[in-house]
């Protein structure tokens, strides 16, 4: 049985890449991790690439992984560190580009239910 208190460690990306791979290589933080893309990647494949999911949904914490893949829907918001929202499924990818898959704290005021969650999901109130 695996210990509660210890983090989980990271899973593997859903992506594998299997073509284009000669193009060049961009970096980027996600959620303060260091990351690669390929150049012409959209955020959404460099986020499922390093991880499982894109973000929690704020009604209920289960997690998304984009849904339109055309930017019609509301699955892949993701923001950054000073609070623009991006969707993930559009938006190229920039060398130094930094993300994070849950509002920052100055997002939204720090309600009880928004600090509840954020305790739930590892975020800071």
């Amino acid at each position: 049985m695996t210990d509660p208190t210890l983090p989980t460690p990271p899973r593997p990306g859903r992506f594998v890449r299997l073509a284009e791979a000669d193009r060049p290589t961009l970096h980027l933080q996600i959620d303060g991790q260091p990351a690669t893309a390929l150049a012409g990647d959209t955020l959404l494949v460099a986020l499922l690439q390093h991880g499982r999911r894109v973000r929690d949904s704020e009604f209920g914490g289960t997690p998304r992984a984009g849904f339109c893949l055309m930017g019609a829907c509301q699955d892949c918001w993701v923001w950054t560190p000073e609070g623009r929202r991006l969707r993930a499924c559009s938006t190229p990818v920039e060398d130094g580009l930094q993300v994070l898959t849950r509002p920052p704290a100055q997002h939204w005021p720090t309600t009880l239910d928004l600090q509840q969650s954020l305790a739930r999901h590892g975020g800071q109130p």
